[in-house]
């Protein structure tokens, strides 16, 4: 039996390759925790951009209260929801989440996805993501990953269509997803989709705010392409308003919706509403993005790309192949080491 006193928790500051623009703003680095149980028996993340609004004293003094509880942790996979509670930052309730499934996962010897019931995830490519910058460095950066097949652009400001033109017609061979992070009004949007259709995308992400779910349903009835819901998917009411306003896909984290039975739990339902489904991640290391990618066995689409985009991982965790098909570690729990030259 492990108390949960010893609960220990880090900062990472992430520091990012390239400077990070989306809609929000700009960015160079992010921060990140790294979530330890006692004896190191379980590990977690909870990682959140500011443009969320959480503050750093809510997530520590989350975890300050569930350690000072002096509960004992629990060993069932089933118990672990209702021990975590449903009040708190999504994200900190998330890092426990995880963390304790880990912990179970390696004291039963098995692969977290293994541990949840869900099918073993084969190998599968994800989008590489291309920040907002002039068209011509985002055309040299599409060049610079040519042998990554899906590309994520970001929009939403102006010269979109510029952008995105600079891009196709340096990578004609790649698949395009395009994230507006809620950058558009409504008339931009339907101005911007029907340009933006010519350049044979895949689908169009969080193309208005994230409370605007029945525009986001009358948007998508001016385009074939899938509208992805983003921001505007953080709880299990989200998805069922999404799937009857007419919005065709929803993209699932683990940091907004709260940890690993949460958001089972709308993937599930989102497949039952007939959503198609991608996880995605923030800008997160290597122990958030491998717990998300046991989950890849349900998706349609994976933007897990993260590890990627920062230089100072400090995790040895979810693989990439040099065509971007990715896969979850052959370990118990999520199945994360340090690395044994961790850079600071």
């Amino acid at each position: 039996m492990t108390l949960v006193t010893g609960l220990r928790w880090e900062k990472i500051i992430l520091k990012l390759r390239n400077p990070f623009r989306l809609s929000y703003g700009v960015s160079e680095t992010r921060q990140a925790y790294w979530l330890r149980l006692p004896h190191d028996e379980g590990w977690g993340e909870g990682t959140i951009p500011p443009y969320y609004g959480v503050k750093d004293e809510e997530m520590e003094g989350f975890w300050q209260a569930a350690e000072a509880s002096k509960r004992l942790l629990p060993d069932d996979p089933a118990d672990i929801e209702s021990w975590v509670g449903q009040t708190g930052p999504a994200p900190a309730r998330c890092a426990l989440e995880l963390a304790l499934y880990d912990r179970i996962g390696r004291q039963r010897a098995l692969p977290l996805y293994a541990l949840l019931g869900l099918p073993n995830p084969k190998p599968m490519p994800t989008s590489f993501t291309i920040a907002i910058d002039t068209p011509d460095a985002m055309a040299r950066m599409a060049l610079e990953n040519r042998q990554m097949p899906i590309i994520k652009v970001k929009l939403g400001s102006d010269d979109d269509e510029a952008r995105l033109q600079a891009i196709r017609s340096a990578r004609p061979d790649a698949r395009l997803r395009v994230d507006a992070n809620a950058g558009w009004t409504f008339d931009e949007a339907v101005r911007q989709i029907q340009k933006l259709e010519r350049y044979d995308l895949e689908m169009i992400e969080q193309p208005l705010p994230k409370d605007q779910i029945d525009a986001m349903g009358e948007l998508q009835k001016f385009t074939r392409l899938p509208l992805v819901a983003d921001e505007s998917v953080q709880t299990l009411q989200d998805v069922e308003q999404l799937a009857a306003a007419g919005v065709r896909g929803i993209n699932l984290k683990l940091m907004k919706v709260g940890g690993l039975s949460s958001g089972l739990r709308m993937l599930r339902r989102a497949r039952e509403l007939g959503l198609q489904v991608m996880l995605g991640c923030m800008v997160e290391t290597s122990l958030g993005t491998t717990a998300m990618a046991h989950l890849a066995g349900l998706a349609d689409w994976l933007d897990l790309d993260a590890p990627l985009l920062v230089s100072n991982d400090p995790f040895d965790g979810v693989a990439y192949s040099p065509s971007l098909d990715l896969s979850v570690p052959d370990r118990p729990g999520i199945g994360v080491l340090i690395k044994p030259d961790r850079p600071d």
